[in-house]
């Protein structure tokens, strides 16, 4: 893969404490973008990840703690992210979690911060940003959707359900901004390396082949040059690249049995 050049002089990461978020963080760093805000729950982690971009590549990071489904916290990374004075020319939306279980079992509270999370957070976010990345001509945001935006996934039915707003949004702005100098980006990974898993709990993860999994930097480099690039989807990794391209003909009923029979999710009645 080509390394380009990267534009950015000031980047904002959410969820930026561990996983994707956390290796796009270093991959940004790494590559002389040279300053960063760094957004997350957990401010020790985040203040050490500052302390290893300092360090490393010496790049100005800057700690926001905020939990964006607080909508009192969401709007400082707001204000943040609006500020004229200090402008932020790419915006990361990569903070999400996911739950698992037959829906009617799961907790309609979790159920909405995990909405809020996903696409209320992204709308947000995105609507803070875009105004001034408008008025001067140049920007990007990219927003980590999944692969499990493109089928049904019975288990972790609201989880894919956010992921498809995320990708739908995310291309719906694509076009949009077309002409202005912004770009927007999704980004689609599959099965990755990261805590992610150990929040959702059983899922087709638990099952999921060593092949199919990808690390966090694979998915953070293959991104970063999509949005160099400016395109509107990104698919880390050839498998999944491939696995897309086979799926796609097929009828969404067909889609829907084929997912229901690879998960193995089975509803318990009891």
């Amino acid at each position: 893969m080509n390394r380009h050049t990267l534009p950015w002089r000031t980047a904002l990461v959410t969820g930026a404490s561990s996983g994707i978020g956390a290796a796009l963080a270093r991959e940004l760093a790494s590559r002389g973008v040279p300053s960063i805000v760094l957004v997350a729950r957990r401010v020790a982690a985040l203040d050490a990840l500052a302390a290893e971009l300092a360090e490393g590549h010496g790049t100005e990071a800057e700690v926001l703690a905020a939990d964006l489904t607080d909508p009192a916290a969401r709007m400082r990374v707001e204000r943040r992210l609006a500020a004229a004075g200090a402008p932020v020319d790419l915006l990361v939306n990569n903070a999400g979690f996911g739950t698992s279980g037959p829906f009617f079992r799961l907790d309609p509270d979790e159920e909405e911060r995990e909405i809020a999370l996903n696409v209320i957070a992204v709308v947000r976010l995105a609507r803070a940003a875009l105004p001034g990345m408008i008025d001067r001509g140049r920007g990007s945001v990219l927003n980590v959707s999944s692969m499990a935006a493109n089928q049904p996934s019975p288990g972790t039915a609201t989880y894919s359900a956010t992921k498809a707003f995320v990708t739908l949004f995310s291309e719906s702005l694509f076009e949009e901004l077309r002409g202005t100098g912004v770009t927007v980006t999704a980004v689609l990974p599959g099965f990755t390396r990261t805590e992610f898993s150990d929040h959702v709990g059983e899922t087709s993860f638990d099952s999921a082949p060593a092949f199919v999994w990808m690390e966090a930097e694979q998915v953070a480099a293959e991104a970063v040059e999509a949005v160099v690039a400016g395109r509107a989807l990104c698919i880390p990794g050839a498998l999944y690249r491939v696995a897309n391209a086979l799926e796609s003909p097929l009828p969404r009923s067909a889609r829907r049995r084929l997912i229901g029979k690879i998960s193995g999710f089975t509803l318990d009645r009891r």
